[in-house]
């Protein structure tokens, strides 16, 4: 079902089409999209591809948005955020940039509260994302709506209530997908130690990651409990197990995502600075 919802995107790198890709059509029409980007490239594939209209600099345009979605590079969003002031007035302004916090947003807005900030990740690139969500105290229960269905459009969503968890989320989430894709590369360069070749590797390690991630989403039970049922005391996944553990695998791991976090805090401070 669409809705009347007018927006625009800042920035039409891959994020920002794959939610065009999943709103086009779908939850607005592709007229009511409009991208602004210094590439004219960019703004031609966009159009082609989604239909909705371009630019290469802000305009007009900007000013009859609901809602209007940051999504270019860190670095680069505090001169594109400033340019956007005149165009301001009640809009819900969305931002998908890494790192940088709701308040400094606000501050180069002039002090504009309308403001949720997110930390998407890359599967939202086939639709299959999970996006963490933060609304500044401006945001209003029906841009707070607005904001969490454009997000649904690539995958679902996670909104907490102190802005500092986005930091945990980036460790988790936003990041996330790396440490999946290294635990499939162990596995595949086990495979071929093993003796299977490199494709059946690959087969074997990503279906078993998939199929093992849709088993736990599906079930009500914790994976503590789905792990102890493929467990058998002295057998080949006990060992595999134990020496996990011997390792420190899992502390390891853990400790990582703490080092992830503490460094989205380090950033988040320095790209303000």
């Amino acid at each position: 079902m669409q809705t009347e919802l007018k927006m625009a995107f800042i920035g039409g790198g891959n994020m920002a089409q794959a939610l065009i890709g999943g709103l086009a059509g779908k939850l607005v029409p592709a007229s009511h999209i409009h991208v602004v980007d210094v590439m004219p490239d960019t703004l031609g594939r966009v159009h082609e591809r989604f239909g909705a209209t371009t630019a290469t600099e802000p305009t007009d345009a900007l000013t009859g948005c609901d809602v209007i979605v940051l999504a270019v590079k860190p670095q680069q969003l505090r001169e594109v955020v400033v340019t956007l002031k005149p165009f301001l007035n009640s809009q819900l302004v969305l931002s998908i940039a890494a790192g940088i916090r709701a308040a400094d947003i606000s501050r180069w807005l002039g002090g504009h509260q309308a403001i949720v900030r997110t930390m998407p990740n890359t599967p939202a690139l086939i639709g299959r994302g999970i996006t963490g969500a933060y609304a500044m105290s401006g945001v209003s229960d029906l841009q707070r709506q607005n904001a969490d269905a454009l997000l649904r459009a690539v995958g679902e969503t996670v909104w907490v209530r102190d802005e500092s968890q986005i930091d945990a989320v980036t460790a988790i989430s936003g990041s996330g997908p790396a440490y999946v894709f290294y635990f499939i590369g162990a596995m595949q360069q086990a495979a071929t130690e093993l003796g299977l070749s490199a494709d059946q590797g690959r087969q074997l390690a990503q279906a078993t990651f998939a199929g093992a991630a849709a088993l736990a989403s599906q079930s009500d039970e914790p994976v503590s409990i789905l792990r102890e049922r493929v467990t058998s005391k002295g057998g080949t996944t006990y060992a595999a197990l134990t020496s996990m553990e011997a390792s420190g695998v899992k502390a390891a791991l853990v400790k990582a995502l703490h080092a992830a976090a503490d460094r989205g805090r380090e950033l988040g401070a320095a790209k303000t600075r």
